[in-house]
């Protein structure tokens, strides 16, 4: 699918990203995302870090479809070739992965690319090489990345301020704690465990959605 740099600002509003440490028994990943979509997930990443090539491919392929359903975007975390295989609508890539320009390269110029940026000069980089979107963080302490850093909410603005690409938050963002981003500038958020960690996944997609909408209104 193809979509406008309106439309993907508004898509990034709700930002699931997927992680099958949350997985229950019985469960699968295609049921949990499937869940967030129906309580209004608006972006979808999956993100798979030690699954075989195979199996990746399918689990692509099928969240790839699922997302078209539901109309809402659809990317691959890191792994440009397999979002080449399964023809998904873009990639995430952080700071250590293959860089904007080249992911542009290979991509081509209609696919969405979004980097990871923890100060300004890594967003205006990003921004510069091609990226459609940032995501900002960690704007609180996460236990999803062993290595992220914790970013005050005055670094978050100034790189929403500094680019003219949608900025979207990353990291230990919860129902509780979403609204203190309000005024950033941000026009979105990133969340796993604050959807998929959840008894209720649909209920607490629901519930974030609306606060995040709330926090996105209030400059």
């Amino acid at each position: 699918m193809k979509f406008s740099k309106e439309e993907l600002k508004k898509s990034l509003l709700l930002y699931a990203v997927t992680d099958r440490h949350w997985l229950q028994e019985g469960e699968t990943l295609y049921s949990q995302v499937e869940q967030a979509l129906r309580g209004g997930a608006t972006f979808v990443q999956l993100r798979e870090k030690h699954l075989e090539k195979e199996a990746f491919l399918a689990e692509a392929r099928e969240m790839k479809e699922l997302c078209r359903k539901y109309n809402v975007p659809f990317v691959i975390n890191d792994d440009v070739d397999i979002a080449l295989a399964v023809d998904a609508d873009g990639v995430h890539v952080g700071q250590d992965d293959m860089e904007a320009g080249d992911v542009r390269a290979k991509l081509g110029p209609d696919k969405i690319i979004g980097v990871s940026a923890h100060t300004v000069e890594e967003a205006l980089r990003a921004q510069e090489r091609g990226a459609d979107y940032l995501g900002a963080g960690a704007v609180f302490p996460t236990g999803s990345k062993d290595d992220a850093d914790d970013m005050s909410h005055e670094m978050l603005q100034a790189i929403c301020e500094a680019v003219d690409i949608p900025v979207i938050a990353i990291g230990g963002i919860t129902r509780n704690n979403v609204k203190t981003l309000s005024g950033r500038g941000l026009c979105g958020i990133a969340v796993i465990s604050a959807i998929f960690g959840q008894p209720e996944i649909e209920k607490a997609a629901a519930e974030l959605k609306q606060l995040t909408e709330e926090m996105v209104a209030e400059k």
